[in-house]
């Protein structure tokens, strides 16, 4: 255990999320999400719920104020049904942390997938909410003049 680190965090995810670069992708995945099958490296998180996840990684995480959303979402497909409170409850725990006003960007299922494939990780939750995946793209680590 680290202080300051929540315990919901393995020393896998810090790691990864060490590691990731300005620009590179994390994806919160849903339990329905085919996060072993896509290529980037998979960090298992059972039982855990995205929002959780997010609560605890976005203090140690900065996004990119660079591109026009480093949120995106799961578009729901045509004719299905979706909890439209994932969304919103996403947008209050991002901007807790994030300065600039933020819209969650929607990709079509595919496309989600696909994007999926480039990113440094993904994050197998254990959320049952049906499109509930989302893509954070990471930005630059603030200047600290402790450093």
């Amino acid at each position: 255990m680290l202080i300051g680190i929540s315990p919901l965090i393995s020393p896998e995810l810090l790691k990864v999320l060490s590691l990731m670069g300005h620009g590179d992708e994390i994806v919160f995945a849903d339990a329905h999400f085919p996060a072993e099958n896509l290529g980037p490296r998979c960090i298992r998180a059972d039982g855990l719920k995205i929002s959780a996840l997010l609560e605890a990684v976005l203090p140690l995480f900065a996004l990119d104020d660079f591109v026009a959303s480093p949120a995106t979402m799961m578009a729901t497909v045509e004719g299905d049904d979706t909890n439209h409170s994932i969304e919103k409850e996403y947008s209050e725990i991002i901007q807790k942390h994030f300065t600039k006003e933020l819209k969650i960007e929607k990709l079509e299922r595919f496309s989600f997938y696909e994007r999926s494939e480039s990113a440094f990780a993904i994050i197998a939750s254990g959320d049952t909410e049906k499109y509930a995946n989302l893509i954070l793209k990471k930005g630059v680590t603030p200047y600290s003049k402790k450093n």
